[in-house]
């Protein structure tokens, strides 16, 4: 009887009991959690600077496409000098006017155009 009894109890518990739910996955807790607003802003900072930094490629693209004769450069070495004659892939500039020194330069060399303006 007593073997019964325990058997008897423990379908009735069971059947009493609410069922239990799973946790969910880890990279759902991220998105339901305090984490979510630091993830989100991670994400948009990230889309921004990015667009950012096409903007300024784009930028120095146009500015090596539209190189000329006459224009006053500076290299990515800091070299001073007049374009004499801008090629596809390269650019010749003086680099002294007094001895009439000339240097060839691989365009994506040109750091950037100089404004006489500005001095």
């Amino acid at each position: 009887m007593n073997i019964i009894a325990f058997l008897a109890q423990a379908t009735s518990q069971a059947a009493n009991s609410t069922p239990t739910t799973q946790d969910a996955p880890g990279w759902a807790k991220l998105f339901s959690g305090q984490f979510f607003p630091i993830i989100l802003g991670l994400m948009v900072l990230l889309f921004f600077m990015s667009r950012s930094k096409k903007k300024d490629q784009q930028k120095r693209e146009d500015m090596l496409k539209q190189l000329k004769k006459g224009d006053r450069v500076q290299t990515i070495g800091g070299i001073l000098g007049t374009v004499l004659r801008a090629e596809e892939t390269r650019v010749e500039v003086r680099v002294d006017e007094g001895n009439n020194t000339k240097m060839w330069f691989v365009r994506s060399a040109i750091h950037r155009v100089v404004d006489e303006d500005a001095k």
